[in-house]
């Protein structure tokens, strides 16, 4: 052994014998940083939490990372209690977000969610949020899941969801936001714009006005369309039947009016649910309260297996029974 390779095998030996460590940390300071004052918000942290400080290196539970940077913190059903705090911006690398069904995380949602540029999955659901859904979620450019349903969420949509372009599950029900349905206006974003969108769940809320015709075109990709729950009223748009995707319906408990739109050729359209928004025993009076006019059977698609609960007015056409793949009326 050389006298170079001898002199350096000596440091180490003394340094380690001093007492001193090498910092072997795998997490980016940063990130560690962030996390720590994440888990001084919160209760109920998983165990491993507690026995380093290197998320990372030590394998946290719920946290995975890539090159050291913490790129996914997923936290289900893990009773989790407190807030959210705005430390959560500083996670610059996080592709995935999940707190789901925490119900004792609450607070509001913290508008440096909107700081997080990389960001695809957003999960929030079944936790005890409150206050308005930040405009600030429209700067995640990446999102393509979002879930902020069974909470306690009030306010309006913010029309910025509109500049989610890579965006296919939009999920806020069971909430309690009201106003209209945002679309596209002037400068301002809306949701006519998520053409990649598969899901629409904004039922059980208190959403009011008009179903916006603008709201449905041919080049949309929905398969659900839930706004069952609600307060909206007036027509049902008529440009509904240009989304040949669709497969599921729910207007639901609404205090929609007029003639319904032909649906014939949303050749993948298999259920649809009409009920009015009635308590009373006497269905008569359902309908003389919210009528659908000339609800005509004919204008669902033959493959339609389920009409539920429609406002049936005048006679009902055999053709009804001719439907090949049917299951209930």
């Amino acid at each position: 052994m050389g006298f170079r390779a001898t002199a350096q095998l000596l440091f180490l030996l003394s340094f380690f014998a001093s007492g001193i460590h090498l910092n072997l940390s795998t997490t980016d300071p940063g990130d560690a940083a962030e996390l720590q004052s994440l888990k001084s918000h919160w209760q109920n942290t998983p165990p491993s939490w507690d026995q380093t400080d290197d998320p990372c290196g030590a394998s946290w539970v719920g946290v995975t990372c890539t090159n050291s940077r913490i790129t996914l913190l997923k936290l289900p059903s893990m009773s989790l209690a407190g807030n959210l705090s705005d430390r959560i911006g500083g996670l610059t690398e996080l592709r995935s977000l999940d707190l789901s069904f925490d119900p004792n995380v609450t607070g509001s949602l913290t508008p440096r969610l909107g700081d997080l540029k990389n960001l695809k999955i957003l999960i929030l659901a079944g936790c005890g949020f409150s206050g308005s859904i930040p405009d600030e979620l429209g700067n995640l450019a990446e999102l393509s899941f979002l879930a902020l349903n069974s909470n306690i969420l009030s306010g309006r949509i913010p029309a910025s969801l509109g500049k989610l372009s890579k965006l296919y599950w939009l999920d806020l029900a069971e909430n309690q936001l009201t106003g209209t349905i945002p679309i596209s206006k002037n400068s301002s974003p809306g949701l006519e714009q998520l053409l990649n969108a598969k899901h629409f769940h904004f039922n059980r809320n208190q959403l009011s006005g008009f179903i916006p015709r603008e709201l449905f075109s041919s080049d949309m990709m929905l398969i659900h369309v839930l706004f069952d729950g609600n307060r909206l009223e007036g027509e049902i748009p008529s440009t509904l039947g240009l989304v040949k995707t669709l497969e599921v319906l729910n207007l639901a408990n609404n205090k929609l009016t007029g003639p319904f739109p032909d649906l014939t050729k949303m050749d993948s359209l298999s259920y649809v649910d009409l009920s009015p928004p009635c308590k009373s025993p006497s269905h008569q009076k359902c309908i003389d309260k919210k009528p659908i006019d000339c609800f005509l059977i004919w204008k669902f698609p033959l493959w339609c297996r389920v009409i539920e609960n429609g406002l049936l007015q005048g006679t009902l056409t055999p053709k009804v029974f001719s439907f090949p793949n049917i299951q209930r009326v």
